[in-house]
């Protein structure tokens, strides 16, 4: 009870809340929202630290550059003939690296979700993009943090040498994946369209290794989804040189934070999955001092605090804003009701890459004189393709928000649909009355997808291949859906239909500077950002008929109380000039 009186007494959030109180809020409100407006739209977090010349490298959660220089390794100075043999190298010195790697998320590519029961991971959640893993393993595993994972079905390659570790170390101007080699890079020169590949010097990759930098992480989470920026929103390759209009905390001429920086772990674990998202971080401590209130602002000092998951909170607490003076004050008000990110990410894909926000796949495979074809929109984005349907973008997009509390129900294979509503692939959990949620910024991805509608469940798709029955070679929806669900061993009707979906993605990076937060007036208004918000009461969006009279009582009475007492005072001005 204690906690949903303080909801209420900070957010504006109930009508029974006492009327000396509302009438107080509304002094200050009548002229609070009209004069300082601007000034609340440009005060926001303070930096980690000041800002600084970059590094040659990226800020790391180790200071950047370390103590080796892998060039000087003897180890390192051979003809390697593949991956695996540059990590059997790495091995000779980073005895228990393998073993770390091996144990995360990104390599088992599977989790349990211990508030929902629920197994989840790429390795069995269904998606609104390219649908799934299975049965398209060579083409999805490119991105997989080791090699030679050729089927879901099987566990990870447990050998340590199939661990990766030029991936996510070398510099990727020397070393990439090849994105159909189910994760190995190229060992041989090819022809592709006229053009000779050449595969990358694999000692020289080994030789440059060094903390991971953000092209590293981006070599695989920027392009997720089929294309540069196409899956998440705020994650593209404008963040590998991002100005400070861009991204405060990546800003090349500012702090230069590396993505791990703040998914700052052990172990090779890196905080900051969707998958164990904190929505409402907990109080978290260092060296004795509590972090919910204390300004701890060095990103050395931030490590320890990154876990199980990185937020906000862990470097700017959560009263980041300055308590000396009213603005501030009424800033830190709303941490407990709005996540940071809702106020200081005004739009996702901002950097000039624009963003998948539609995929309809109903209308793939059709082909113009036999063949498949392709038409672009007029900035250049596929619009349809045959292999894939149907596409929208977007650029400057304004996120979609709702209450979360962290927890995520997923749409998986098994489940029932009810095709006559949008099907939401990942449900987000939360309400404004739990008290373990915050209006939070997301990417909502549309999509129609593929369906059994005798049985009325999702179903895989086969997509990649060379063989008679894959989407993007043969066109044909009755071989693909059959072939990927027979892969996995579940059954499948013969009747296929198509379903609107719903996606989320928690909207994270791309984090403007305080001069570009959203603007009080763009939640507070009738056209509110927050329209699709409920639960609580907007001053500004929403308006109660006898709130409203109360509110025009009390101004007119404070009108009338200023007249009157200018009125008294020139009486009684007169009235003692004439004694």
């Amino acid at each position: 009870m204690a906690n949903v009186a303080n909801r209420g007494r900070r957010f504006s959030n109930t009508r029974n809340i006492a009327l000396s109180t509302w009438l107080s809020t509304l002094f200050i409100l009548s002229g609070f929202f009209i004069s300082t407006n601007s000034a609340l739209s440009e005060s926001g977090t303070d930096l980690p630290h000041s800002p600084r010349q970059a590094n040659t490298l990226q800020l790391s959660g180790k200071p950047a550059g370390g103590t080796a220089d892998h060039s000087k390794f003897l180890i390192l100075q051979q003809d390697f003939k593949s991956g695996p043999e540059v990590t059997k190298a790495c091995l000779a010195c980073h005895t228990e690296a393998a073993d770390q790697v091996q144990h995360t998320l990104h390599w088992k590519w599977e989790v349990k979700n211990e508030a929902t029961g629920q197994t989840l991971g790429k390795r069995t959640v269904i998606n609104a993009f390219c649908g799934n893993v299975a049965s398209n393993e060579p083409r999805c595993t490119s991105c997989h943090a080791g090699y030679g994972w050729e089927d879901m079905r099987k566990a990870p390659p447990s050998e340590p040498e199939a661990v990766d570790c030029l991936v996510c170390h070398a510099d990727t101007a020397l070393y990439s994946k090849y994105p159909t080699k189910a994760g190995h890079p190229l060992y041989e020169p090819i022809e592709v369209n006229g053009k000779t590949i050449m595969p990358p010097d694999l000692a020289k990759a080994a030789q440059s290794v060094t903390n991971p930098q953000r092209q590293n992480c981006g070599s695989c989470h920027y392009y997720g989804g089929g294309g540069d920026g196409v899956k998440h929103g705020d994650l593209d390759s404008s963040l590998d040189h991002p100005d400070v209009a861009l991204d405060v905390h990546m800003n090349k001429d500012g702090l230069n934070m590396a993505c791990t920086a703040c998914h700052s772990g052990s172990g090779h674990q890196w905080p900051g999955s969707r998958y164990h998202t904190e929505a409402k971080p907990t109080t978290k401590t260092v060296e004795g001092k509590d972090t919910k209130s204390a300004k701890m602002r060095k990103v050395d000092q931030m490590a320890s605090l990154m876990e199980p998951t990185a937020s906000c909170e862990s470097c700017h607490s959560n009263r980041p804003h300055e308590d000396d003076e009213l603005i501030g004050i009424k800033l830190n008000d709303h941490t407990d009701t709005v996540a940071c990110q809702t106020c200081h990410i005004p739009e996702f894909a901002r950097g000039g890459v624009a963003t998948k926000t539609l995929w309809d796949w109903s209308t793939a495979g059709k082909l113009k004189d036999g063949k498949p074809f392709k038409i672009m929109d007029e900035h250049g984005h596929p619009s349809y393709m045959s292999e894939k349907g149907n596409f929208e973008y977007g650029e400057d997009v304004i996120p979609h928000y709702a209450w979360f509390n962290g927890e995520t129900t997923w749409t998986l294979l098994d489940d029932k649909i009810d095709p006559t509503k949008v099907v939401e692939i990942n449900a987000l959990g939360g309400s404004a009355t739990d008290g373990k949620s915050r209006i939070w910024p997301f990417k909502q991805m549309l999509s129609r997808q593929p369906y059994d509608m005798e049985k009325n469940q999702l179903v895989y798709n086969h997509v990649y291949g060379k063989d008679d029955t894959a989407l993007w070679t043969n066109f044909n929806w009755d071989t693909s859906v059959p072939a990927a669900m027979d892969f996995v061993g579940k059954e499948f009707s013969g009747k296929l239909g198509f379903v609107d979906t719903h996606m989320y993605w928690p909207i994270t990076h791309m984090v403007a500077p305080k001069e570009g937060a959203v603007k009080c007036t763009e939640c507070h208004s009738k056209q509110s950002r927050l329209a699709g918000i409920t639960g609580i009461y907007m001053p500004g969006r929403d308006n109660f008929k006898w709130l409203d009279w109360i509110g025009y009582a009390a101004f007119g009475l404070t009108v009338l109380g200023v007249l009157l007492h200018g009125l008294l005072r020139i009486l009684f001005r007169n009235r003692n000039n004439e004694a």
